[in-house]
């Protein structure tokens, strides 16, 4: 009898430490995707213009294989990296967090700056679209250049969220960081998918709905949701000079350039005078602005350099 005990007791104390740990990943996971709030937004914000423009059938199918593609970014590709870089190199994490950075402030200042000049239409955006004729061509296009946006996003998301996490044990970061991209591509897809088919609601609601404050509730989303697409697309880059700013600053403090962050800080204090939330919005502000500043210093270096650089490769 006192061997089962023992053994019972054992058994106890085991189950103790996995709860222990689940909590443990639970609470990581949960501090993790709040760091990367600002991606997520803008990941949301980004993806329904991939979709706009095709027949709603194929909406929901492309909308599936963006988040599928994501799913690989983030499982196959970036989480065993993610896991070998914090083993044996950890120093690399400030620096990609830094050049990640860039590249959200590059695209959301080219988006303000695509938008301010003038351009011709059929010439494509930011995105890099352009007019093409064959719908499934154009299709495959789009989803492809989706994934690769969603890429980019993937690697800020997870390497924010490898910085999070406290833990030194392998299996606890791998574990975090599969629970925290899981629950984000979730999110973020079903979210857009909700978004996109919301005109097709609207009009069904009108077609088929009994009372008259139905239909005009069908009609309401379908005049409102055009608006609402703007809407997202202004906070998408909004929340890309923001984050973009922010991680830069962040990173720099974390690699022994103290002066940015503090500078921040100081101005955030003495406006707020204490007040959290003034003090957060004036930091926000703050590293918006100059997440803006340095997206427009990035725009000839990517375009004049880096872009022709790349075409060379491609065409070899």
């Amino acid at each position: 009898m006192s061997g089962l005990l023992a053994l019972l007791d054992d058994v106890s104390a085991i189950a103790k430490v996995a709860a222990a740990s689940v909590d443990d990943v639970a609470a990581q996971s949960m501090k993790a995707g709040s760091k990367a709030a600002g991606i997520v937004i803008d990941d949301a914000a980004v993806t329904p213009k991939y979709v706009t423009g095709f027949q709603p059938a194929r909406e929901l199918p492309m909308i599936w294989r963006i988040a599928r593609g994501s799913f690989i970014n983030k499982l196959v590709f970036l989480l065993p990296v993610a896991l070998l870089m914090s083993q044996f190199a950890p120093w690399l994490v400030p620096p990609l967090l830094i050049l990640g950075g860039c590249y959200l402030c590059f695209e959301g200042a080219e988006k303000i700056v695509h938008v301010l000049t003038p351009h011709d239409d059929q010439s494509g955006g930011p995105d890099g679209s352009h007019a093409v004729g064959d719908p499934a061509h154009l299709e495959e296009e789009k989803v492809k250049g989706a994934i690769k946006t969603d890429f980019i996003l993937s690697a800020e998301i997870m390497t924010i969220a490898l910085s999070t996490i406290e833990s030194d044990v392998l299996w606890i970061q791998a574990a975090t960081l599969a629970v925290v991209g899981i629950m984000i591509t979730i999110a973020v897809y079903g979210v857009v998918a909700i978004i996109v088919k919301m005109d097709d609601i609207g009009l069904w609601l009108t077609r088929v709905g009994r009372f008259g404050a139905t239909r005009s509730l069908g009609a309401a989303i379908v005049a409102f949701m055009p608006w609402f697409l703007t809407f997202l697309s202004v906070v998408g880059t909004v929340a890309m000079l923001w984050v973009g700013g922010s991680i830069i600053v962040h990173s720099a403090h974390q690699m022994g350039w103290h002066w940015p962050e503090d500078t921040i800080h100081a101005l955030a204090h003495a406006v707020g005078h204490g007040d959290a939330i003034v003090e957060w919005v004036v930091k926000a502000l703050i590293d918006g602005v100059l997440g803006f500043g340095i997206g427009l210093l990035l725009i000839p270096v990517a375009t004049k350099v880096i872009a022709p650089l790349v075409g060379q490769k491609s065409a070899h």
